[in-house]
């Protein structure tokens, strides 16, 4: 765990990627979007924990329709900088069985986690999955699922901040930064 000195000098030395208006714009637009697309099925919406948490309580407000909400967690990071093996922790406790569904997740990085939760729900027999990210990282390499919707694309380096930590901390800042490389 990471001391205050030391979360401190990680956001002092970073670079700010989108500030905290292009943070609200985007999300304002994936509402847009989704409430087109979306607003006469009733989609069940699941948050990914922890890091969707933020994305998503800005967005529910934003959507202008019926839905049902619940929340997954499952995590390929545990605080490290580099993904691991995917850990499910909590599954949804709704049943995404006949469902239309709508995973929200922070960031799309390698696609590892998002295939996973596609699949899993799938398999569990929902009618339909889609997926909003609120951001993509571009990392040159081809991905084993895309998102339905898309908010922002962030470098090919370490994001942090609405919602993604660095080493546990920084999830609250209302704006994206990355490490310096």
């Amino acid at each position: 765990m990471l001391n205050y000195q030391q979360a401190r000098q990680i956001l002092d030395a970073a670079e700010l990627i989108h500030s905290e208006q292009v943070v609200s714009q985007t999300v304002q637009r994936l509402a847009a979007e989704i409430t087109q697309a979306l607003s006469h099925q009733q989609p069940l919406v699941l948050c990914v924990m922890g890091g969707a948490v933020v994305f998503t309580g800005q967005l529910l407000p934003q959507l202008q329709f019926p839905l049902d909400f619940d929340y997954l967690h499952l995590s390929r990071y545990d605080k490290k900088k580099h993904g691991g093996a995917i850990r499910w922790q909590v599954e949804p406790h709704e049943t995404v069985k006949d469902r239309i569904v709508l995973v929200l997740d922070d960031i799309l990085d390698e696609g590892v986690t998002l295939a996973a939760i596609r699949d899993k729900i799938l398999i569990s027999g929902a009618k339909a999955f889609y997926s909003a990210v609120f951001a993509e990282k571009e990392t040159g390499k081809s991905k084993p699922c895309k998102a339905d919707f898309v908010g922002l694309t962030v470098p090919n380096r370490y994001v942090f901040g609405f919602g993604m930590d660095i080493q546990g901390v920084w999830r609250n800042l209302p704006a994206i930064y990355a490490v310096k490389d």
